[in-house]
């Protein structure tokens, strides 16, 4: 795909519809949004959009589609999976990793899945299926997406002032890969060093014990 074009043909409306359903539709899992918000700040240094508008809007629906996913899952919850895992909509390879990152990063899930395809989707329902308080998950959305949005647009914003729009096709899946890796290092050394501080207080307690 080419993602300038593409973009370009969205407009404002589709720009956002694509970011609120692929952060809480199911169907929409497979939908481009790294490249989506690089390619619009991309955009708006030339022109075609205004930084602040398109990064508000897409915000916005990030965490209004992260809403709708988190009340699908509680309102169907569990049975869907049961029903569907295997099937057409719900594929289990994308429920297991969605899950295998709850278990291990836990409610911090909501914010590091937010630069992971496929778990930026499938994380809000299986939050409302868990029955996460909406409370604390609202707080984490909002932090998921203040990080994803923000550094997406506005770097690309950036780097529109610097690099010809002909040219970004050869970095754009280097950079938005460079940027993901960037952001998430210090969240997941943070949670490997709690998780190792952990496992040594479970030692030390075995030991007393």
């Amino acid at each position: 795909m080419d993602i300038i074009p593409f973009v370009k043909s969205l407009g404002y409306l589709g720009v956002w519809g694509i970011i609120f359903a692929e952060s809480g539709i199911l169907l929409a899992v497979m939908l481009p949004g790294d490249s989506l918000l690089f390619a619009s700040g991309f955009l708006a240094a030339h022109g075609k959009f205004d930084i602040y508008l398109v990064t508000f809007g897409c915000f916005m629906a990030a965490v209004l589609g992260n809403c709708f996913g988190y009340y699908t899952g509680k309102r169907v919850g569990r049975r869907a999976l049961e029903k569907e895992e295997d099937g057409r909509f719900l594929k289990k390879a994308h429920i297991d990793k969605t899950e295998a990152f709850f278990a291990k990063y836990g409610r911090s899930t909501i914010i590091i899945g937010r630069f992971l395809p496929v778990v930026r989707t499938f994380a809000p329902f299986l939050a409302g299926v868990i029955q996460m308080p909406f409370r604390i998950f609202l707080l984490h959305s909002v932090i998921g997406a203040l990080l994803w949005v923000g550094s997406l647009c506005f770097l690309g914003h950036y780097l529109g002032k610097r690099i010809h729009v002909s040219e970004l096709e050869h970095y754009l899946a280097f950079i938005v890969t460079a940027i993901v890796f960037v952001l998430l290092c210090p969240t997941i050394y943070h949670l490997i060093k709690r998780r190792r501080a952990k496992r040594l207080a479970e030692k030390m307690n075995n030991i007393d014990c």
